[in-house]
């Protein structure tokens, strides 16, 4: 009773220091089928969602809250006084396989502070997911996070047993990480990531000749990128993205409102997390990975940071309203998608229909295309939906009038917001769809 009273209060001590971890989307697996316990494709890709969005599914928890590092921003900086435990391999395993059992979660998000030194570090992740998976015959969804600074070996070792591995980068510039978190180096976050790109890329060449090939991590990698907490711009975050999604061919990077959950004078003095920043810059990084974009059409230099009061692509078409208003049944695809209210899924039903005969307004409805910002933006049959000329109509005042969430800053942001209980708004929150 006294191990289980113990190891109880050490799991609700790591998962709470687990949770400003933004990077815990379970997206993509492809690991083969085990005979085992557990199994990535079968469970649906195993999402679930809480308000704000995030992934709830796995397990997530850290192997220790105690760092040698003093990164400013961290809750588990060495300096801060907070609660510390440290879990054992065998304890990461049983607690994982006892929640799978009793159906509580579809896999694992395992990180950690850092021990003694990352090669002691990444030796007891890795031990941890070995016993899962060899021990256990685990055969569930896990993403684990790989410890900057450690030796290749324990890079390629988790990825022979994660489904996904992941690097923080954290800091957008070198500058700010030298300045916040001093112990850590840029190179030692960028060598592991190029190191782990370069094996999946080589895991699926060879699975491409031979389906007997060794898997790498089968999800791919991602990173997180704190929002906030260093003075970069909106528009230096987008082009380190656009440059890690171009060279190493992340997954995701994700975006963290940074929380002030410890005082240092380094720190900026928030009122509250910026919130709605961080959505904004989900909602672009959108645009760079679905809707061929490119980070310099996004933001500029007279422009380096995102409209708070208009998503990313509706900004980018005020500021162009010479290509506008399109015809949407000789648009092409790429100039379909630059459409404000017109989704990756809206412009292939366009594409689709428009084979059958010319579309007009009533078609669109039909098709369930969201008109509410696109009819500003788009003929049918030659005819214009909007209600005056798009060259001289004030856009910005129009598509601001639209519905939407009160005081996003002072909360956060609901998936679904009671105020917007439309299908259409329904659609697009769940597609993504600008």
């Amino acid at each position: 009773m006294a191990d289980s009273e113990t190891l109880e209060k050490k799991l609700a001590i790591l998962a709470e220091s687990a949770k400003y971890d933004a990077s815990c989307s379970s997206s993509g697996s492809s690991r083969p089928q085990s005979a085992g316990l557990g199994n990535v494709a079968r469970s649906g890709i195993c999402h679930s969602w809480s308000a704000d969005g995030r992934c709830i599914s796995l397990l997530k928890i850290l192997l220790s809250n105690a760092c040698i590092y003093d990164c400013a921003y961290c809750v588990n900086r060495r300096s801060n006084d907070v609660a510390r435990a440290t879990l054992s391999p065998e304890e990461v395993a049983r607690i994982t396989v006892n929640f799978y059992r009793r159906n509580y979660i579809e896999g694992l998000f395992l990180s950690t502070g850092v021990l003694r030194d990352p090669d002691y570090t990444m030796e007891q992740l890795v031990t941890a997911l070995r016993l899962l998976r060899e021990d256990h015959r685990f055969g569930g969804y896990i993403h684990l996070k790989v410890v900057p600074g450690a030796d290749p070996r324990w890079v390629e070792a988790a990825g022979r047993y994660a489904d996904r591995v992941s690097v923080n980068i954290e800091l957008p510039s070198a500058a700010s990480l030298g300045h916040l978190a001093p112990d850590k180096g840029r190179a030692a976050i960028l060598e592991p990531m190029t190191l782990a790109g370069n094996l999946i890329a080589e895991s699926r060449a060879a699975r491409r000749k031979s389906r007997k090939a060794p898997v790498f991590a089968p999800a791919g990698q991602s990173t997180q990128l704190i929002v906030g907490a260093s003075p970069e711009n909106d528009r230096q975050i987008l082009r380190l993205s656009e440059s890690l999604y171009q060279r190493l061919d992340l997954k995701r990077v994700y975006y963290s409102a940074f929380v002030p959950v410890s005082f240092d004078n380094r720190l900026p003095a928030l009122s509250a997390p910026p919130l709605l920043r961080e959505h904004r810059l989900y909602q672009a990084d959108w645009l760079l990975r679905f809707y061929g974009f490119r980070a310099e059409e996004i933001l500029s230099d007279a422009q380096p940071d995102l409209d708070t009061a208009l998503d990313p692509k509706a900004g980018w078409a005020l500021r162009n309203l010479h290509l506008f208003p399109v015809e949407v049944n000789s648009a092409d695809y790429e100039m379909l998608l630059r459409v404000p209210g017109v989704g990756v899924r809206s412009a292939r039903k366009i594409l689709r229909a428009r084979r059958a005969g010319s579309l007009d307004f009533e078609a669109l409805k039909r098709l369930g295309i969201v008109l509410k910002r696109a009819r500003y933006f788009l003929t049918a049959q030659g005819k214009y939906l909007g209600e005056v000329d798009a060259a001289v109509a004030n856009l910005r005042e129009r598509l601001l009038a639209l519905p939407a969430p009160q005081k996003p800053n002072a909360r956060q942001l609901d998936l679904f917001d009671d105020s917007r209980e439309t299908q259409e708004h329904f659609t697009a929150t769940v597609t993504g769809e600008l």
